[in-house]
């Protein structure tokens, strides 16, 4: 039969991979630089391939998500799309990162 050595028997002082680094995260507060690389990382995944595709600068700045285009179309597009694309962007980190949109 089995016997666990002491070192794999879990405590309750045991956490998770997850819930460390989301700890380190807040415990050195970079939660904000953390949430806007996120959103620029997965740009594509939140506004879709075609768009992304044609977006050549996209950064975030005092609640301000700024996204430079090629395309006076896909801006037209962008502009009216901007309280979804909000919503979109504060729905993937889970709470507001994004209060304006600012089409370059």
């Amino acid at each position: 039969m089995y016997k666990k050595k002491q070192d794999e028997i879990p405590t309750k002082d045991d956490v998770g991979i997850k819930e460390a680094i989301e700890k380190w995260i807040e415990t050195y507060r970079l939660r904000s630089k953390y949430d806007e690389s996120a959103i620029v990382n997965a740009w594509p995944d939140i506004i879709g391939k075609a768009i992304a595709n044609r977006t050549q600068k996209i950064y975030i700045h005092d609640k301000k998500l700024f996204v430079k285009v090629e395309s006076a179309v896909i801006k037209n597009e962008l502009a009216l799309m901007r309280r979804q694309i909000i919503g979109r962007v504060n729905e993937y980190v889970g709470h507001v990162v994004v209060e304006e949109f600012v089409i370059l």
